[in-house]
Parts: structure tokens; sequence; C-alpha cells
């Protein structure tokens, strides 16, 4: 009998019992937390619409005041023979065509220059350094280049070339040493982080098969990161591409086209922006007809600001698609 007794007692008889219901939330606190919900909410849309205010403001009159001029005849033609306010022979005021040649041919230099020299100095951090002292000079400098001035990038290209190729050096190269010395801290940090994430699963089980670590970083570990790294890319030429102070020392200001990158001066879009807006209006004769605008300068400043919006955005829409096509491709 006190076998069976034993053997239907439960081990929890005697313990205490805990009344759960004095745990659950009272109606008053369950109110009060909807009620700080709703404010944060609030607070995080107000500072939403307050960050969206001056981009889309920007943009707008950005575009209100680019679409006047922006036309066929602005985007074939540059600024030779344009005098004043009067209209040129081909009936337009002057375009910018060889601002746009420009602005492609020196963002595509300092492309050519920085992203190759990035990419490799963060494999290196990555792959190869095993946090030695190289590594972290190296990325204190990178920190400090983050800070340079882009006025202090253009003294720099302007001194190196005046000692390389004489005084009075000025051509499109120049000015894309020079934005290359700022494009490359963006592409070595943006690069170097998008390199970390990369699972070391997938760098054990390439060694495991065999593979050399030259090719499992080029054909796994780079292909991975490849979409982090075009972002990164296209950052760091909107973090150029805008530039002027340096490109008016190194790559100087022409009226005609020059489609030559390494000799004589090229106009880019933000120096025509700055030439054209530093006249503010232009000369018209007493007795000049309707055709002569007075305001021209300002409307082409304003219309080549909105092309270089629109290039940023094309280059922007390219680099997404390159990082789509050569992205690893998953089973999802």
């Amino acid at each position: 009998m006190m076998t069976a007794a034993n053997n239907d007692a439960s081990p929890m008889d005697g313990a205490p019992v805990i009344d759960f219901d004095k745990f659950k939330p009272t109606r008053s606190f369950i109110a009060a937390r909807k009620r700080k919900d709703l404010v944060m909410r609030a607070l995080i849309a107000v500072a939403f619409v307050v960050a969206l205010i001056p981009l889309f403001s920007v943009l707008i009159t950005t575009v209100v005041n680019g679409v006047k001029r922006l036309n066929l005849n602005f985007l074939s033609y540059n600024m030779t023979g344009v005098v004043g306010g009067n209209p040129t022979p081909s009936g337009g005021y002057g375009g910018v065509q060889h601002a746009i040649i420009g602005t492609l041919e020196i963002t595509l230099g300092a492309m050519v220059i920085s992203i190759p020299i990035g990419l490799m100095c963060a494999v290196y951090l990555v792959e190869y350094s095993n946090r030695g002292k190289l590594s972290r000079a190296i990325t204190l400098l990178v920190d400090v280049m983050s800070g340079i001035p882009s006025i202090v990038a253009g003294l720099f290209a302007f001194s190196m070339f005046t000692i390389l190729l004489g005084p009075g050096t000025i051509n499109g190269f120049e000015g894309s040493v020079a934005l290359s010395l700022l494009m490359l801290p963006t592409v070595v940090k943006s690069s170097e982080e998008m390199l970390k994430i990369v699972p070391n699963d997938l760098r054990e089980a390439s060694y495991a098969l065999g593979v050399t670590k030259q090719r499992t970083i080029t054909k796994i570990v780079l292909r991975t990161a490849l979409p982090g790294i075009v972002s990164g890319c296209i950052l760091a030429i909107a973090r150029v591409i805008g530039e002027t102070a340096p490109l008016l020392m190194t790559a100087g200001y022409i009226a005609s086209t020059n489609v030559n990158l390494f000799s004589g001066q090229m106009t880019t879009l933000p120096v025509y922006v700055y030439q054209e807006y530093s006249k503010l209006n232009a000369n018209c004769p007493v007795g000049a007809d309707a055709s002569c605008v007075t305001t021209i300068p300002m409307e082409r400043a304003w219309a080549a600001a909105l092309v270089l919006i629109v290039l940023v955005l094309i280059l922007n829409l390219i680099g997404r698609l390159v990082a789509k096509l050569f992205a690893v491709k998953t089973e999802r």
C-alpha cells in the first residue's frame, strides 16, 4: 500500500504554487506602452520626412530651373562662338557637349586608377595582413586620407605633374589623379567591410577542396562580395564627380571640345556650372532683339546641374546592373 501511494505522488507535491496572473501586464501598462510606441513611430516618421525635404527640394528646384534650357541643341554643342546672350549660328545658346565628355573621361580615368588599387589594398588587409604593423599603418593612412580637403588633392596632383612634366602642365589625366586620391579611401573602406562579412565557411570549404588561396579570393570571396563592392565604388564616384576645386587647378576650363585625356585642358560639368554661375548675367547690346537673353548663364548652369544629376543616376543604374550580372547565382 505504501509503495502504491508513493508511486501516485507527484514530484511537484508540496512545491509552492506560483500565481502567474500577477505577472500579466495591467491595462494601464499596455495602454502606456501603446502610447510610447505611437510617439516613437510619429517621431521616426517626422525625422524621415525632414530628411527627405532637402533632397526633394534640391531635386525639384534643379528640374524646374534646368528643364528650361535642356534640349538636344544644348547637349550637342559646346561653348565655341558664344558671345554674351546672343544665339549661336546653330540656333542655340551654347551647350555642354565638351563638359559631358570631359566629366566621363576624367571620372573614368579616376576609376581606372583608384578602384584596382583600393580593391587590392582591401584584399591585403582582410586576407593577408593578419593585422600586422603594415596593415595598421595602411588603415591609419586611409582614415587620414578620408579627411583630406579636395583642394589639397588638387595641389598634390598639380605639384606632381609640375615636377615630372614641367610648369604649367594641365590636362585631364592630371584631374583624374586628383580625383583618384579622393576616391581611394572610400573604395578601400567599403571593399574591406564587404570582404569581412563574407562567411569563413566559404573559404574553408574551398581550401578543403584543394583550391588555392588566390583562386579562392578571385572566384569565391570577391564574387560573393561583388554587390557591396560595386555599391562602394558607386559611392566613391558620386563623391568625386561633383568636385570643382581640384579640377579648376588640374584640368582647367576650355570652351571647345577636347577628347584627349592626356593633352590640353578639359572641362567638366561642375566646373562648367561654376563658370556659368560666376557670370550671373550676359551682356546684350543696346537695341538687341528678344533673341538676346541676359539670364542665359544661369539657365545654362541649372541645365548643366540637371545633366550631372542624370549622369550620376545612369552610372548608378549601370553599376547595379553589373553587380547583378556578375554576382554569385543562388537557387532562390
